[in-house]
C-alpha cells in the first residue's frame, strides 16, 4: 500500500506485527509527558504498562487487534490499531510528520478495513486531550465528559457509520 505524502516521497502502509512492538511502544513513550496528567508519568503507572513493548507485542499478536503502520525508509512514522474492529485504540505519528497527512491516511486505510471486516455501526476513540481536534476533523463528537482515570485523561468520543465522508 505505498502512498505518496508531499515532502516525504514513498510512504508504505503495511499490516503492523510483533516485530514492531518495540518501536510502537518507543513512538508512544515519545509522547508519555502529554498523555499522563502528570508529566512524569507518576500515577499513570497501570497505563504506562499497557503500552509497554511486552503489552504492545501481545496485542499485535492478538486477533482483536488491527494495527497498520506508516513505514518511511524503514522506519515506522505512524502506526494506527483498532480494538474490535471499531475501537481506535491507537493513532500515533511522529512529531517531525505531524501535519503531513498520515494520520488521516492510517485513518482512512482502518476505517476501509474495518468497514470491509464487519458492518460496524459506529467507531470509538478515548482520545488525549491533544488530539480532540484530530479526531473532530475525522468527524468524530465527544459523547462524554473528560475521564481521568490511571494518571491519564481522556474524551471518549464516538462516530456514527451513517456520518462517515465519502
Amino acid at each position: 500500500m505505498p502512498s505518496s505524502f508531499p515532502g516525504l516521497g514513498l510512504m508504505k502502509l503495511r499490516s503492523g506485527s510483533a516485530n514492531d512492538a518495540e518501536a510502537i511502544a518507543e513512538l508512544i513513550a515519545s509522547f508519555q509527558s502529554e498523555l499522563t496528567n502528570q508529566p512524569d508519568g507518576a500515577g499513570a503507572e497501570q497505563y504506562l504498562a499497557s503500552v509497554s513493548s511486552q503489552s504492545e507485542r501481545e496485542y499485535l499478536e492478538s486477533p482483536r487487534y488491527a494495527y497498520i503502520v506508516a513505514e518511511l525508509d524503514g522506519d515506522i512514522r505512524g502506526f494506527i490499531a483498532l480494538r474490535d474492529v471499531s475501537h481506535v485504540f491507537h493513532l500515533f505519528v511522529a512529531r517531525q510528520y505531524q501535519r503531513t497527512g498520515i494520520a488521516r491516511r492510517l485513518w482512512r486505510e482502518a476505517k476501509t478495513q474495518a468497514l470491509k471486516a464487519a458492518a460496524p455501526t459506529h467507531f470509538t476513540v478515548n482520545s488525549s486531550l491533544s488530539a480532540v481536534a484530530t479526531y473532530r476533523a475525522f468527524g468524530f463528537e465527544a459523547s462524554g465528559e473528560v475521564v481521568s482515570v490511571h494518571g491519564i485523561s481522556f474524551v471518549p468520543m464516538r462516530l456514527a457509520v451513517h456520518e462517515l465522508e465519502g
